[in-house]
């Protein structure tokens, strides 16, 4: 999945807020929902753009549906943090070693 349809799904508050708990373990829509001032029909709209982006997958057990996180999903989201830092990391440093270069002259 593209990084940008990941961070898209991201960057809603309730979508975060289903990912944060899903890292804790699976669970129903129900449980899902109960925290947040939505109808059902709109976490079932929030889970899907999560499905549809690759982070969540969700399957029916009878009448109730349970989601799960694909940690899997986040990994291109970590390479990408993780490349990140370094550039920054790197470009501190640097600017370090020139702010330290004057300080000796």
């Amino acid at each position: 999945m593209p990084l940008a349809t990941t961070f898209a799904a991201l960057a809603d508050p309730t979508r975060l807020a289903i990912v944060q708990r899903l890292s804790q373990g699976e669970a129903t829509m129900s449980e899902l929902t109960t925290p947040h001032a939505i109808t059902p029909p709109a976490m079932t709209k929030h889970v899907g753009v999560l499905v549809d982006a690759g982070l969540v997958t969700r399957r029916k057990l009878g009448r109730t549906v349970v989601c799960t996180l694909q940690p899997a999903a986040l990994t291109e989201v970590q390479a990408w943090l993780g490349d990140l830092t370094a550039y920054w990391n790197g470009a501190v440093d640097r600017l370090e070693e020139l702010l330290g270069s004057d300080d000796e002259h």
